[in-house]
C-alpha cells in the first residue's frame, strides 16, 4: 500500500515512455491522444495502480466537482431517499455528493454550510431547520448556487423543491374523519418547524370541511423519531378511556412507528382501539407489525428535481446568462393500510 501511494504521474510517464502532458491528456482529454499512445498510457496506469489526484485538479481549476447536501436527520429514511434522488442526477453529471447532517441543530447546519463553502463545492442543496439563514444567503451572494429542499422559502432568491404539506395534513385527517373518528390526536415534533405547522393547518382544514364536528388534540414532541413516538403513546395511554382520542395523525412515519410500539406495550390495539396514520410512507411503514397508513411524499423525485434545478443554475452561471428561480411543489398522496382499517368502531361513548 505504501509503495502504491508514492507512485506519481512521472512514474506513469516513464513506464509509458511519454511526456507528463500526454499522461494528463489521457486522464482529462483522452480524445486528444492517439489510440496507440492512449492504450500504452492506460496500460502503465493499470500496471502501476496509479490513481489520479482529483483534488489537485480541482484546486488548479479553482472549482470542485462535487455538490453539498445538508439534511436535518440522516437517520430518517425520508432524507436517505431524497439523497438517492439527488445522486441519480448528480452522478450522471460526473459529480459527487458530499452529505452533511445538521441533526436539527442550527449551529451544526451553519458549520456544514461553512465547510462546503471552504471546499468550494459547485452548489449546495439544503433542507434547512428553521428556514433560509444568513449562511445560506451568504453562499448565494458569493456565487455558490443554493436550492432549498423540503421547504418553500419566502425569499425569492432561491430555487426550491417541496411537498404540499397542508394538503398532506388535510388528506390524513379527512381520511380519519371519514372512517368515523371524532376525536383525533395530532402528534408532531417542534411546532416551530414549517412542515409541522403546515400539516396541522391541513388537519384544521379537514376539520372545517366536515363542519367542525371533530376534536383535535395537538401533542408536540421534542423530536421526530421513534423515541418521541413511544413517549407520546405513553401520554395518550395514560388518559382516561372516555377522554382518549380514537385516532392519531403522526407528523412522520418514525413517530408513527414509535406510537405503534407504545400502544402495543400498553395493550391498545391498532386499529381497533386506536387508528394510526403517519406521514412520508417510508419503507418501514408497510413493513411494520401493523402496516401503517401514511401520506406518501415523492421523496426520490424530490431529490432528483432539486439536483436538476441546481445544475440548471450552475450552467447559467457558467454561461453568464440569466437564471429564473423556480419553486417546485409536489402533491402528496394517501396510502391506506391496516392501521386505519375498520372505521371508528373503537370510539368510546
Amino acid at each position: 500500500m505504501a509503495r502504491k501511494a508514492s507512485i506519481s504521474m512521472k512514474d506513469v510517464a516513464a513506464l509509458a515512455k511519454v511526456s507528463l502532458g500526454t499522461v494528463s491528456n489521457v486522464v482529462n482529454s483522452p480524445e486528444l491522444v492517439s489510440p496507440p499512445t492512449r492504450e500504452r498510457v492506460e496500460t502503465a496506469i493499470a500496471k502501476l495502480g496509479w490513481v489520479p489526484n482529483a483534488s489537485a485538479r480541482q484546486l488548479r481549476a479553482g472549482r470542485s466537482s462535487s455538490v453539498g447536501l445538508v439534511v436535518m436527520d440522516i437517520a430518517n429514511p425520508f432524507f436517505t431517499d431524497v439523497l438517492l434522488g439527488v445522486e441519480d442526477h448528480v452522478l450522471q453529471r460526473g459529480y459527487s455528493v458530499q452529505v452533511g447532517n445538521s441533526a436539527s441543530q442550527p449551529q451544526r447546519e451553519d458549520d456544514q454550510l461553512r465547510l462546503f463553502e471552504q471546499q468550494r463545492v459547485r452548489g449546495v442543496l439544503c433542507a434547512p431547520i428553521w428556514g433560509v439563514n444568513q449562511r445560506v444567503d451568504d453562499l448565494r451572494r458569493r456565487g455558490i448556487p443554493v436550492v432549498v429542499v423540503d421547504r418553500a422559502p419566502e425569499e425569492s432568491g432561491f430555487c426550491s423543491v417541496s411537498v404540499d404539506d397542508v394538503e398532506g395534513g388535510r388528506l390524513a385527517v379527512d381520511h380519519l374523519i371519514r372512517l368515523g373518528h371524532r376525536s383525533i390526536a395530532l402528534v408532531g415534533g417542534p411546532g416551530r418547524l414549517q412542515q409541522i405547522r403546515d400539516r396541522r393547518l391541513g388537519a384544521d382544514l379537514a376539520r372545517a370541511e366536515h363542519g367542525d364536528v371533530v376534536d383535535l388534540l395537538a401533542l408536540s414532541t421534542s423530536s421526530l423519531d421513534t423515541t418521541a413516538g413511544v413517549l407520546a403513546a405513553d401520554e395518550l395511554a395514560a388518559m382516561p378511556d372516555r377522554e382518549r382520542p380514537t385516532a392519531v395523525f403522526a407528523a412522520n412515519d418514525l413517530l408513527a412507528i414509535g406510537l405503534l410500539q407504545g400502544f402495543v406495550t400498553h395493550g391498545l390495539r391498532v386499529p381497533e382501539d386506536m387508528a394510526l396514520i403517519g406521514y412520508d410512507d417510508i419503507s418501514f411503514a408497510a413493513a411494520a407489525a401493523v402496516p401503517l397508513s401514511s401520506v406518501r411524499q415523492p421523496r426520490v423525485d424530490l431529490g432528483r428535481r432539486a439536483a436538476e434545478l441546481l445544475f440548471e443554475e450552475i450552467e447559467a452561471l457558467d454561461d453568464d446568462r440569466p437564471h429564473e428561480h423556480q419553486s417546485v411543489r409536489f402533491t402528496p398522496t394517501l396510502v391506506v393500510r391496516r392501521s386505519t382499517a375498520g372505521g371508528g368502531q373503537g370510539r368510546r361513548g
